[in-house]
């Protein structure tokens, strides 16, 4: 079976758990003709298991940045259906970005650097691509005496029912592909 949702460069083959995902996704193409159409474009490009806690792990399923718009439509669905195929696993979708470095003093670059390669720019928007059919509503950046950082996300509260059981995932998620401590929550709504 030839691998058509996963892009790679020349010479680097394809892992085990991308061949599993290309798999499943090409049985979604199959026997939904509703989300056929929509299916056909996508390409990941790699995909991580992250450890969450004992016995449980995620799938970070990662896709090419110009294609995160067609897979936002129909991320919800396609998450379903993975969930439902990976029973043990929760599914996420990560746009692959790259972060440049900062340029030293002997080799100055003949361009300046795009503000969305800057790692904070970065590391912002997978913070938004794991949260994403939910929106941030507010952010905290933490700092405790011993000089460690914790990020407090507040996420909208509409979504408090589908997404609690997700936070613990989110977290470790993040604190493996960027490595800064983040806790996620819902704000305590205030009575009038």
């Amino acid at each position: 079976m030839a691998t058509t949702h996963i892009l790679k460069r020349e010479g680097i083959l394809p892992t085990e758990t991308e061949l599993l995902v290309d798999r499943a996704l090409q049985d979604l193409e199959a026997h939904s003709p509703e989300l056929k159409k929509d299916l056909r474009p996508i390409q990941i490009t790699s995909v991580k298991e992250v450890d969450v806690t004992a016995g449980r792990k995620a799938l970070v399923i990662f896709v090419p940045v110009p294609l995160l718009k067609a897979v936002h439509k129909v991320q919800q669905r396609v998450t379903r259906e993975l969930e439902k195929k990976f029973s043990d696993r929760q599914v996420l979708f990560v746009a692959q970005r790259r972060i440049i470095r900062k340029p030293a003093r002997i080799n100055r670059a003949k361009q300046p650097r795009p503000m969305s390669r800057t790692m904070a720019v970065v590391h912002d928007k997978i913070l938004d691509d794991l949260v994403y059919p939910t929106e941030i509503t507010g952010k905290r950046t933490r700092v405790k005496v011993d000089g460690s950082k914790v990020i407090k996300v507040f996420l909208d509260s509409k979504d408090a029912t589908s997404l609690e059981y997700k936070l613990d995932t989110f977290s470790a998620v993040y604190k493996r592909l960027t490595s800064k401590d983040v806790v996620f929550e819902f704000p305590a709504e205030q009575a009038i």
